[in-house]
């Protein structure tokens, strides 16, 4: 037989874009049209219905850049389509992807959302379009309006262009779409499911080899189709056509296909290329268009993640809050993720990753009853090694992603196995070898999720969430149909529609022994979300040491019946708007100027609430007095006050002085060149010297930053080639005061201007580093460099509840693929009996790495990311005024690193008082670290104690309660009863594994 594919194929594509998709709709009969469009932000549907409105047809223009216009829209029903299947069809002008381009909600004449609209769902069934969300009848007269969004298309057609359309002011007031259908028209399923068909088929058979036999079948069944379709009578031809596809779309899968549950989605970034206020208008058009899915498809599953998106949706829209709450109890919806947003898992602290699972699982259990039971985070930029632990103290046993499938260089050896955390909890996690959290459950998708599958030969189950995502939308009629028609199909994998729940239980039975991934699972990309938008990191860390200090002040205040109540209602509210920024597009800095600068502002107003909250607690706790009182918040004591509790401070040891730019302490000297480099930093204590032979420390360093896509997410590794040494300085100023050694180094570059505050204080084995940056650029990155004598083939690296270690060579492809690494407060290098680290306030990016000198030695130079200046999704990323803190410690262990990142972001306070306070709770060990404390959620005054074995080790510890407790039981993050302890006169005992968390739950007496 001769080869025709390529005729058949053409033939196909051509029928089915000419021929055959336009006969979709039939009759039709034009809608009349107002509009109105609103001044400003959205308004609610009564503000709406209630405007005037103006006549409106076919090509109008509407929405300026995220503009609102409402649409009203009006008609009878010709009584000649009875019997017909009828829809109401609307193109407001639709260009991009679902949930880049317009969008819009269908509310009835009362102001009841109904059904979203995007570009691949542009009807409303007249099901719907009766009166109150009735079904409408041929004959009827009906009306109903549509909220249209003119969201506009960040992301356009010139890829990571700079735009001005991400900010509301910026993206102008002319409008960017055009009314292009409004319609009632006759709706002809039998050519919709032709033409479901002839694509589930096609793509089927394009991903079998040629001269497979099934393969062929299927192209002679096509070409068979295509022969009885009359192209002037598609509609009354498509029976016909389908019938010729019948036997072959029949055949039963093979025995031995893999199976794959497939997930209704839609993966919805609370903010990315829209601000915050859209993504509360993409929820409900969702959610509405899932609900009225469901209606036709009762086998429809659809994993509904991010707790903020469903408050939201009670919030914000009372009627599709009761058909969400339905769907979940119908079993249509189901709530995953048990967190409060998709968050980023590499820059959270490590109790704000904690109140994710608190705030998320607690919000599915008080509103629909449901523990969820599976942590769903698809996109996030890399997942850090504390999450197991964290997920089995949230009470959830399994963990899925699919960000991993993005990695540059290392192909991830696994879609299902054991994820081992730092503490060495596992967690059975899924990776669908699907690679899409928005499959379309194409034939190509399909067969690349069978062919893809690691685990094949061991295993036989994966996942698909299927649906519109990014921007929302979820699942189509088109995609379950599809689903129905894969089912059980000759050469394709079994697809079953089924709940997460459903797929792990089974997966995880199939598969016992799955094989182990210890450590974090670090993402070959998007490494520059580590520095991105430094007021919004900034924010996020400032936020949630002044939570700790707010909760632990007020909960001492309260304990020691020196304030009458505690904050529960400020402090709930706080945290969900800092768990809110710490979505996986906001914190890591990926978004719009829209969100950041609306980030920036709220981080401020919660700065100026909590500090108000701290200040009058801790002015309870000092009482009137002209005492000078200083409170430490931090777990370990300080000139003198206990670590959590405040006292009068003492000296910590001799004055620095400064001579000839040597600044000296009796602990340290520090040598500053005519520049206003270090040339020497050395340890007096160990006989010393820190600095690298021929190198200069706190070296500013910039470099072309140019990468190949993605801007505000990617630094690529040829970054490195292009560095200028920042060397050039317009002052060097000296001084002491006080008993601190001061230099100010101000330096100019390009349109940039750095001014570096060094101090060296009393007793300080450190150099502290405040960095003023006046700050320019253009697509360029500033680093500053520490080189230090130390020969380390390792960097550890703070991370939540723990640290992790990283190579500092490039021996394999995934050493040299960690080229910038995350850390929290500090980063560590050491060889046995010393070590250096370099803690921060408010940045996490950095790169460390080793060279070989001529004298013989290593030296090992730690680099921290200081500021970047991407294009897009924000042209304007960055500039302007930014200050940071960093120190250089000296002779530290991984204990001084630790103790030291806590002084650098916990400050202590001083307050005129009359006393001292004793420490809330105390510890007899300095490797357990009390991460939090605070009153229990359920207001019943009981006090919560979260603290972690910080060292790696085994560490015993007593913790001994500054207040009359009654009992002590162990609990999880939800604070649910675990274990009981022994509680002896206002002690307790315990050992912890090393990195264990533990939580504990005292009873006052």
């Amino acid at each position: 037989m001769h080869d025709d594919r390529q005729l058949i194929e053409e033939r196909l594509q051509r029928a089915l874009r000419e021929r055959i998709r336009p006969a979709i709709y039939g009759a039709a009969v034009p809608l009349d049209i107002k509009v109105w469009h609103a001044p400003g932000e959205p308004v609610s549907p009564a503000e709406a219905l209630a405007a005037s409105y103006e006549p409106a047809e076919i090509g109008q223009p509407w929405g300026a850049p995220w503009g609102t216009a409402w649409f009203h829209f009006s008609g009878q029903v010709p009584a000649e389509w009875a019997g017909q299947e009828i829809e109401a069809v609307i193109d407001l002008g639709f260009s991009g992807g679902p949930g880049f381009s317009a969008e819009g909600l269908v509310h009835t004449t009362k102001g009841v959302p109904l059904k979203g609209l995007h570009p691949r769902q542009t009807y409303a069934p007249l099901s719907i379009l009766g009166p109150d969300g009735a079904a409408a009848s041929p004959g009827d007269q009906i009306e109903f309006y549509v909220e249209a969004a003119a969201n506009p298309e960040v992301l356009g057609p010139n890829g990571f262009a700079p735009t001005d359309l991400g900010g509301k002011p910026e993206a102008g007031g002319k409008p960017i779409y055009q009314l292009t259908r409004a319609d009632l028209a006759v709706f002809n399923a039998e050519v919709w499911d032709l033409i479901l068909d002839l694509e589930a088929l096609n793509g089927l058979q394009n991903e079998l080899p040629q001269q497979e036999p099934r393969s062929r079948e299927i192209l002679r069944a096509l070409s068979r189709a295509l022969d009885v379709l009359d192209y002037e009578d598609v509609a009354g031809t498509a029976t016909a056509a389908r019938a010729e596809l019948t036997e072959v779309l029949s055949r039963p899968a093979h025995a031995s296909a893999h199976q794959l549950s497939a997930v209704g989605h839609a993966h919805i970034d609370s903010a990315w290329l829209w601000p915050l206020r859209e993504t509360r208008r993409k929820v409900a058009r969702t959610v509405s268009n899932v609900a009225t899915l469901a209606e036709e498809y009762p086998e429809l599953v659809f994993a509904f993640s991010q707790a903020q998106q469903h408050a939201w949706v009670k919030d914000n829209y009372p009627e599709v809050w009761e058909r969400l709450k339905k769907a979940v109890a119908d079993g249509t919806i189901v709530p995953v993720g048990g967190m409060w947003v998709e968050s980023d898992t590499n820059l959270p602290g490590g109790e704000a990753l904690a109140r994710q699972f608190v705030y998320g699982k607690r919000f599915f259990l008080d509103e629909y009853g449901i523990d969820t039971q599976e942590v769903w985070l698809p996109d996030s930029f890399g997942y850090t090694a504390a999450l197991p632990q964290l997920v089995k103290l949230s009470g959830s046993k399994w963990f899925l992603t699919q960000k991993i499938s993005w990695n540059q260089k290392n192909k991830f050896p696994h879609h299902t196995f054991n994820w081992e955390g730092l503490d060495g909890t596992q967690v059975f996690t899924h990776f669908p070898p699907i690679d899409t959290y928005n499959s379309d459950l194409s034939g190509r998708e399909l067969a690349h999720a069978q062919r893809n599958f690691a685990e094949n030969g061991a295993a036989t189950r994966s996942l698909v969430p299927f649906g519109y995502g990014d921007g929302g939308g979820g699942p189509t009629r088109e995609f379950v149909a599809t689903a129905r028609r894969v089912a059980n199909l000759e050469s394709s994998p079994r697809v079953t529609i089924e709940s997460p729940t459903e797929f792990f239980s089974a997966a995880q039975e199939e598969y016992p022994n799955a094989p182990v991934w210890s450590g974090e699972l670090y993402l070959e990309i998007h490494r520059a979300t580590y520095t991105s938008q430094a007021k919004t990191k900034q924010g996020n860390r400032r936020s949630e040491h002044l939570l700790r200090e707010a909760e632990l002040w007020s909960a001492a205040a309260v304990v020691a019946g020196k304030l009458d109540s505690y904050p529960y209602d400020e402090l709930d509210r706080i945290w969900k708007a800092v768990l809110l920024n710490q979505f996986h597009d906001i914190l890591p800095g990926s978004s719009i100027a829209w969100v950041h600068r609306e980030a920036e502002a709220t981080y401020a107003k919660l700065a100026e609430e909590l500090e108000a909250i701290i200040a009058t607690a801790q002015q309870a706790l000092a009482g009137s007095g002209d005492a000078q009182i200083v409170f430490n918040a931090a777990p370990h004591s300080r000139g003198g006050v206990a670590g959590l509790g405040a006292g009068i401070a003492v000296g910590e040891g001799a004055a620095a002085t400064i001579e000839g730019g040597v600044l000296d302490n009796g602990v340290i000297r520090v040598t500053i060149d005519e520049r206003g480099l270090i040339t020497s930093l050395y340890d007096l204590e160990a006989g010393r010297e820190v600095i690298a032979a021929g190198s200069t420390a706190n070296l500013l360093q910039l470099h072309v930053d140019t990468p190949n896509q993605w801007d505000a997410w990617d630094v690529d590794s040829f970054y490195k080639n292009n560095v200028r040494d920042i060397t050039e300085v317009d002052s060097v100023e000296f001084s002491d005061a006080d008993g601190v050694a001061t230099v100010v180094v101000t330096r100019s570059f390009n349109r940039s201007t750095v001014t570096q505050t060094l101090r060296l204080r009393p007793g300080a084995k450190r150099v502290d580093i405040e960095t003023a940056m006046d700050w320019h650029e253009s697509e360029k990155f500033l680093k500053a460099a520490f080189p230090v004598d130390v020969h380390a083939d390792r960097s550890a690296s703070e991370t939540q509840f723990g640290h992790i270690f990283r190579p500092t060579h490039q021996n394999t492809s995934w050493d040299a693929a960690k080229f910038e690494i995350a850390a929290h407060r500090w980063v560590h290098v050491g060889e046995p009996g010393y070590g250096v680290a370099v803690v921060n306030d408010s940045t996490y990016g950095h790169d460390i790495n080793r060279t070989a000198r001529e004298d013989g030695g290593t030296t090992t130079t730690i680099r921290t990311s200081l500021i970047r200046a991407p294009r897009f999704p924000d042209p304007q990323t960055d500039q302007g005024l930014h200050v940071v803190n960093h120190a250089l410690v000296v002779g530290a262990g991984i204990p001084d690193a630790i103790e030291e990142g806590y002084r650098i972001n916990l400050p202590e306070r001083v307050v005129t008082g009359a006393e001292g306070v004793a420490p809330i709770v105390a510890l007899d060990n300095d490797n357990v670290i009390v991460e939090a404390v605070k009153l229990a959620d359920d207001r019943s005054g009981d006090v919560i104690v979260r603290l972690y074995e910080s060292s790696g080790g085994r560490s015993r510890a007593t913790l001994t309660t500054g207040f009359a407790a009654a009992s002590v039981t162990e609990v999880d993050l939800l604070e649910r009863h675990l274990a009981d302890r022994d509680l002896t006169d206002g002690t307790v005992a315990f050992e912890l594994r090393p990195f264990q968390i533990l939580t504990l739950r005292f009873k006052r007496s």
